[in-house]
């Protein structure tokens, strides 16, 4: 196996590198590797290590938008120990990634406009010293990668996927993902674009569809939203059906179908 390696070095003394044993990881599986620490000339006191998976996330603030970095799990991986001149120390660890993680790699290619890492972070007496933002690369959940195909058969095509500060209902983070497409097929007579978002969990997830106003003379304007739950258990052709019931819905709703 080819292990990727996260380097950090911190201005304590104190060198870091973070292992990763598995390149790729989905939600709700268990994130491993190992943390290496070696020490200066000096000896330290280790207070802790902790391991933070962020994410970069796009917030409207009036008529401007910024980026900032949001942790969505803290997790500890090691309690005080001495660290002696010149030594070197290793401590395993196990992550398990939130159901709700966003995609940020798809069939092992990068998804344009995700930023997710992994942090390390160090407590050497009472202060926090913390390493480089690391990429993290998370696959979709087999469900999740059949949706993607079915919009890719139907004729969307990819534009971009963001971050959205904010707290959808039966979701636990302080953002969501949206994975926005350009309309194809017959669907490009009813709309200019869709938006795809997932709130997934252990047994099932929610799929939430938003569609922009296509506009013209009858058009009353606003965008038209169709949510539906996809359980993990059923055939792949129940998820496709439901797409295309709310693909059906939205343009029904609005009068264009």
């Amino acid at each position: 196996m080819v292990f990727r390696k996260l380097k950090a070095a911190f201005g304590s003394g104190v060198e870091v590198d973070t292992v990763l044993s598995n390149s790729t990881v989905r939600p709700g599986e268990m994130l491993r590797g190992d943390v290496h620490f070696k020490s200066s000339s000096n000896e330290y006191k280790v207070e802790g290590i902790f391991l933070d998976l962020t994410a970069v996330v796009e917030i409207e603030s009036g008529d401007s938008e910024y980026k900032s970095t949001y942790s969505f799990l803290r997790q500890q991986v090691s309690g005080p120990f001495q660290l002696a001149a010149g030594a070197a120390q290793s401590h395993p660890f196990e992550i398990p990634i939130p159901w709700e993680t966003p995609i940020s790699a798809i069939g092992g290619h990068p998804l344009p406009g995700m930023r997710l890492g992994v942090q390390t972070e160090l407590a050497l007496a009472g202060a926090l010293d913390k390493g480089d933002l690391d990429p993290l690369f998370v696959s979709p959940l087999p469900a999740q990668e059949h949706l993607i195909t079915a919009l890719d058969r139907l004729g969307f095509q990819f534009k971009k996927a963001d971050l959205e500060r904010g707290t959808l209902y039966g979701s636990t983070m302080p953002f969501f993902q949206e994975i926005e497409y350009y309309a194809g097929g017959q669907w490009r007579r009813h709309f200019n674009e869709l938006e795809l978002t997932f709130i997934a969990g252990p047994s099932q997830m929610d799929v939430i569809l938003e569609a922009d106003n296509r506009g013209g003379f009858l058009s009353s304007g606003g965008d038209t939203y169709n949510r539906f739950t996809v359980r993990y258990g059923d055939h792949p052709g129940a998820a496709e059906q439901a797409l295309q019931q709310g693909l059906e819905a939205m343009a029904r709703r609005r009068g264009w179908f």
